[in-house]
């Protein structure tokens, strides 16, 4: 070990077909890489995340939508079925630069896109298919900050902060607190659902929330 530093990159794999191809995407400090799964083979490149990047990628629309919020803020809407290095180029059909997240990935969601601010409870809605902002830096009252990834189910998208408190938000072009819950526990991990059953794992237990 050279000097007293340590730096830690932290990265999310996400794979999807393309054309027949199975590819894995890399976002990763400063670049998102895909590769072609059974070769290895660089297909693409992009440049405009930040460092540190966190959050996972998704997909849809024909878009693989990635994240970043350490240090800066992207999110960018990059075409699958390019090669080459797509820096600042049309391959990237939208972007924004601001109130990213650092820690959650975003949550695409129907024909929306749900994002954090860094680490707060301060989110922002797009539509995926053209960036049009629905909201922006909306703050859910008595949340501070979030780790956990949202998740969207039953017309809901559902938040988790750090501190066990919840808010369900309808999904729509603005934001319509449906219902708020606290839970006595601390939770970092991302929300799970499986048929009308939705999981949370806090530091101290791991519950179940059943729906009628």
């Amino acid at each position: 070990m050279y000097g007293s530093e340590i730096h830690l990159y932290v990265f999310r794999l996400f794979a999807v077909e393309v054309n027949g191809t199975l590819q894995v995407i890399v976002n990763a400090s400063k670049r998102v890489r895909s590769y072609d799964a059974e070769t290895g083979d660089l297909i693409w490149e992009c440049g405009g995340q930040t460092i540190n990047a966190i959050p996972s990628p998704v997909s849809g629309f024909g878009n693989v939508f990635c994240t970043s919020g350490y240090r800066g803020s992207a999110l960018q809407a990059i075409e699958l079925g390019r090669t080459g290095d797509l820096t600042r180029t049309d391959a990237i059909s939208w972007e924004v630069k601001e109130a990213t997240p650092y820690t959650p990935s975003p949550r695409l969601y129907g024909d929306k896109i749900y994002v954090c601010a860094v680490n707060k409870a301060v989110i922002s809605c797009y539509q995926a298919e053209t960036g049009k902002a629905n909201f922006v830096k909306q703050r859910l009252e008595g949340m501070k900050e979030i780790y956990a990834s949202p998740v969207g189910a039953a017309d809901r998208v559902y938040f988790v902060g750090r501190d066990g408190k919840a808010t369900v938000i309808k999904r729509s072009e603005k934001v319509e607190v449906l219902a708020t819950n606290t839970l006595d526990d601390e939770i970092d991990a991302s929300p799970a659902v499986a048929g009308n059953e939705l999981f949370l794992k806090g530091r101290t237990y791991l519950y179940c929330i059943a729906g009628s």
